[in-house]
């Protein structure tokens, strides 16, 4: 049988750092939408620099989110952290220039997922959007002991 053990805050907190993408969880109208998506995280913050699309169109409808991001060795090795919280569109000059130092610092050529596709009804390109997620909730499991050193 398989030991999950809890994680400590720190612990969550060092994977959060560590893995930097991971399933983001929102829902409109009763209809739920999970993607994958990087993130950056900044104690105690999490960032999306992302595109304009569905997942914007509901994070500004209803704000509630689940970010799940997990590390797998193997099936007996494993840690997960689950993060409920709050999107905020950033929308403010002097927010949006802070938040892209930590982008850039992490993702230097601030490069956010393309959708090869999207074009909107006049032709124009994608539309980049900056959010933060306000934690409210997070719980972490690991199988790797961490937590019980």
């Amino acid at each position: 049988m398989l030991d999950i053990d809890e994680m400590s805050k720190r612990e969550m907190h060092n994977l959060l750092q560590e893995v930097g993408h991971g399933h983001l969880g929102c829902a409109l109208e009763g209809h739920p939408y999970v993607l994958p998506m990087h993130y950056y995280f900044d104690e105690p913050d999490i960032y999306i620099f992302t595109t304009v699309g569905m997942k914007t169109k509901y994070m500004d409808v209803n704000p509630e989110v689940c970010l799940q991001v997990e590390k797998v060795r193997d099936l007996k090795h494993w840690r997960s952290v689950t993060v409920m919280g709050q999107a905020e569109h950033i929308t403010e000059q002097q927010d949006i220039d802070r938040v892209m130092q930590v982008v850039k610092t992490r993702n230097p050529p601030l490069s956010p997922a393309i959708n090869r596709t999207w074009i909107d009804a006049w032709g124009r390109a994608e539309v980049m959007a900056l959010y933060r997620i306000h934690p409210s909730e997070m719980t972490g499991r690991t199988t790797d002991g961490v937590s019980s050193q």
